[in-house]
């Protein structure tokens, strides 16, 4: 990572842990809704987040780093799904900007929480980087990410995204299932009188 040159918006993703939680998104929308729900388009889902952490239409510059399990190599809830041959050093641009793939692989030496937690310290400490928005696995290392993220700079936008709200940190906090729901195409509307 030291090679890279950061840009000044950031987004981080436990690439694995977001696969699960969209495909239990759409085991239970379907259930409730009756219908089939498509996978994820992650452009749409990308454009999301970067909203929902603070980013508005523009020339921006994003970068997107996806952690995941070598061992997998594929999302199985999202389109496009190939880790290393579609997503990783490919890049889109609509009305936000541009957004830079780069898939990065856990290694056998280390796991999900310690990779991305150092990911996520090393990506803040870059003084060029100045929103940073994270998905981590907050059901299992949240308060590695409140370690990671308890000495960073106040000129530094830092937004988690959880499922649910977590207790208190140097951050700001939104919840996951929106931007997944709306990549998904599942719309308020279909909600209204579901149980």
């Amino acid at each position: 990572m030291e090679k890279l040159q950061w840009s000044e918006n950031v987004i981080l993703v436990d690439a694995d842990y977001v696969d699960k939680v969209a495909f239990n998104l759409i085991v239970n929308f379907e259930r409730m809704l009756g219908r089939r729900i498509p996978q994820a388009d992650i452009a749409k889902w990308i454009d999301c987040i970067a909203l929902d952490g603070g980013l508005r239409e523009g020339d921006n510059r994003v970068q997107v780093v996806l952690v995941y399990d070598k061992t997998k190599g594929k999302l199985e809830n999202f389109v496009p799904a190939g880790l290393d041959d579609e997503l990783n050093g490919k890049a889109f641009k609509d009305n936000i900007g541009e957004f830079l793939f780069s898939s990065l692989p856990v290694e056998d030496m280390t796991d999900n929480e310690h990779l991305f937690c150092d990911a996520l310290m090393h990506i803040c400490s870059q003084k060029q980087v100045k929103r940073v928005m994270a998905v981590p696995d907050a059901e299992t290392y949240y308060d590695g990410v409140r370690r990671a993220l308890k000495n960073v700079d106040d000129d530094k936008r830092v937004t988690v995204f959880a499922m649910q709200p977590m207790s208190g940190g140097n951050f700001r906090q939104e919840i996951l299932g929106y931007s997944l729901m709306a990549a998904l195409g599942i719309h308020s509307e279909e909600l209204e009188g579901c149980e």
